[in-house]
């Protein structure tokens, strides 16, 4: 008989593209991820995985079979889904994925209010990049995601993922203390030609959001340095080394020498909690949305998501942005 953490550990595999990462995602080391795969393949007398170059190949046979772990991961999580809401206790393993400025500023206060409140909860959380997120909630890599979008980038969502808004996060114009708009009352977008930018790296949805922004109002952007964390950002605008827009969650204290000016219009992104459709019985999952939207307005400053959009228990399927306006 197949083990099915030994298919969950090839699944992950497939989803994440490496050992690696598979184990990262599963919160185990890559010496066990390998063991439980080495075993599946005694057990089926099959060659799963082949090397190419530094990383690993799945074979045809592997991917059939991950077609079928997938099948019955789902039907294990219906199992588990109608259990807890008989229970009616949040319990069980909850995995979270996040971006790095919510896994930085929203969620910790949210993991330790769980963990405070309903112990029978294992939530554990792992930092990924807001579209990959969508896709392995989509795939059951992940149970739940909290992930944005921007005015004029819509993140989207396969059929079957539900989401909740959880609420905006506002976005500044920083600016070194020395620089012509630091003390003003506002920067308006047509005004920022000739800046030198500090963003991140192509790819990012911060850094193409800030380049079609740009671009709209008539500038081409001179982008200067680059990096992945928003406090190497800052750092880098205090050292007087140009400007940035950099939101305002997980941001922290400004350092010395750093000065927030107001953009007009001001960008706002928008944050979401998403989970699969199938899930969205299980009070691990109704409770962790809700413990979400009750601390964003703490963490970020601004209204409760009560105010701009359903309550979690009537949430909406498709496309996550769609229809969604900004301030």
């Amino acid at each position: 008989m197949l083990d099915l953490q030994r298919l969950r550990a090839l699944h992950a595999v497939a989803v994440h593209g490496t050992v690696g990462a598979a184990a990262t995602a599963l919160g185990y080391t890559p010496s066990a991820v390998s063991q439980q795969i080495a075993k599946l393949e005694r057990e089926t007398r099959t060659v799963l995985l082949e090397r190419e170059g530094r990383g690993v190949r799945l074979t045809d046979e592997a991917r059939q079979l991950v077609r079928t772990a997938g099948e019955l991961m789902a039907i294990v999580e219906r199992a588990e889904t109608a259990l807890e809401e008989r229970r009616g206790v949040p319990a069980g393993r909850l995995a979270v994925a996040a971006f790095a400025s919510a896994a930085r500023g929203l969620l910790p206060p949210v993991l330790a209010d769980l963990a405070r409140r309903h112990p029978a909860l294992d939530a554990r959380l792992t930092e990924v990049d807001p579209h990959l997120s969508v896709d392995l909630v989509a795939k059951g890599a992940v149970d739940l995601a909290v992930a944005h979008d921007w005015d004029i980038a819509p993140l989207p969502a396969p059929a079957g993922v539900e989401q909740a808004v959880l609420g905006d996060d506002l976005c500044d114009l920083l600016v070194p203390a020395d620089h012509p708009f630091a003390g003003r009352d506002g920067v308006r977008r047509e005004e920022l030609g000739g800046e030198r930018w500090i963003c991140q790296p192509p790819g990012r949805v911060c850094h193409d959001w800030l380049v079609r922004t740009l671009r709209a109002a008539g500038h081409e952007p001179d982008l200067v340095h680059q990096a992945e964390e928003n406090p190497t950002l800052v750092a880098l605008v205090g050292a007087g080394l140009g400007v940035a827009l950099i939101p305002r969650l997980g941001r922290g204290p400004l350092p010395p020498g750093v000065v927030e000016v107001p953009l007009d219009p001001m960008p706002v992104r928008r944050l979401y909690a998403l989970w699969r459709g199938g899930a969205a019985r299980r009070p691990a999952i109704a409770e962790t949305v809700r413990t979400l939207r009750e601390h964003w307005p703490r963490v970020a400053g601004t209204p409760a998501a009560d105010e701009t959009a359903e309550a979690a228990e009537g949430v909406g399927t498709g496309a996550v942005g769609a229809g969604v306006s900004r301030p």
